[in-house]
């Protein structure tokens, strides 16, 4: 399938590893354009090397995204390298999973206020798109209780749902869709579940096995439906939230 997104612009949020690498490495691979930012300017160097491999260009900076006045530059400078901006994925997360006060902190300026802060600043952009796109990374961990110890990460991805329908809803009149994916366990090397493969291998096993498919997610599983849903040939979708868990959840989608 053509996705028709060769030669568009796609800026990802934390882009250098895990679903976030996968998705500016799908959209390369479709022959899109990509700009990513990640706190460790090592790793937006290497990464966006890694991009132009695939014959695109590609734009980066470090960037710590919980600094508006900063996640604003680098959304600007980033159009202003490529000329243009035709969808945005808001990825990074602080993966605060604790029910302190600096958990709430950490995990709505991250997770939660970066999203707007980072749709207000591409909105602009977008507008100019003949099919612009957001879409949200949000976690199974948002519709479904997995223990107080992991409330205010839960807390802030749910929020997200409320933020994106309401967004998607808005901006759907100038013609531009608004979705959320939320992966379900994701494993890949540095992330959450590789920690806990190599310090609490009978939790690791049993996450495994809540999971009726035996296996955690690869992180490109993920990005394959971000992109898709970044696509044109998404044209009708905007509004949704679609889970990627592999059946990992028992609650019912309404």
């Amino acid at each position: 399938m053509d996705l028709k997104i060769k030669s568009r612009h796609f800026l990802i949020t934390g882009g250098t590893r895990g679903i976030g690498r996968s998705i500016a490495e799908g959209f390369a691979a479709e022959g899109a354009d990509v700009s990513i930012c990640a706190r460790t300017a090592a790793h937006v160097e290497e990464t966006v090397a890694a991009l132009e491999c695939f014959g695109v260009r590609a734009f980066g900076r470090a960037t710590d995204v919980a600094d508006g006045a900063a996640l604003k530059g680098l959304i600007f400078d980033a159009v202003q390298h490529m000329g243009r901006l035709d969808g945005l994925v808001a990825n990074t997360s602080a993966m605060a999973s604790g029910s302190g006060v600096s958990d709430f902190d950490a995990a709505y300026r991250v997770d939660l206020l970066h999203t707007h802060n980072a749709v207000e600043a591409a909105m602009p952009f977008l507008e100019q798109s003949d099919a612009a796109s957001v879409v949200a990374i949000s976690s199974v961990s948002g519709s479904q209780d997995y223990g107080y110890e992991s409330v205010s990460y839960g807390t802030m991805k749910a929020a997200l749902f409320f933020y994106m329908k309401s967004l998607a809803r808005h901006v759907a009149p100038k013609g531009i869709r608004a979705n959320i994916v939320s992966p379900g366990t994701t494993l890949f090397p540095g992330g959450y579940w590789d920690e806990v493969r190599r310090t609490d291998s009978q939790g690791f096993a049993r996450a495994v096995a809540d999971n009726p498919l035996g296996r955690m997610a690869a992180p490109e599983e993920v990005a394959r439906v971000v992109v898709f849903l970044s696509s044109p040939c998404a044209s009708f979708v905007t509004g949704a939230n679609v889970v990627v868990d592999g059946t990992l959840t028992t609650r019912i989608q309404n």
